[in-house]
């Protein structure tokens, strides 16, 4: 059997792909929703508006 007396070559480290800075202050923030859009507010309060002049409606002689 053959016994290898020279060393191994070693494989070239690739240095490293730089870590993006932005990722470890995006993973700080908290997400969530944000508040409802100004097209859903003015859905809701219109349709509360319908209701309490419903409601009113019923009421009257």
């Amino acid at each position: 059997m053959a016994q290898f007396i020279t060393p191994r070559p070693r494989l070239a480290v690739t240095p490293r792909k730089p870590r993006n800075p932005f990722v470890a202050m995006s993973h700080g923030r908290s997400a969530g929703r944000h508040g409802p859009t100004a097209g859903g507010r003015r859905q809701q309060e219109q349709q509360a508006l319908k209701r309490a002049l419903q409601r009113h409606d019923d009421f009257s002689p």
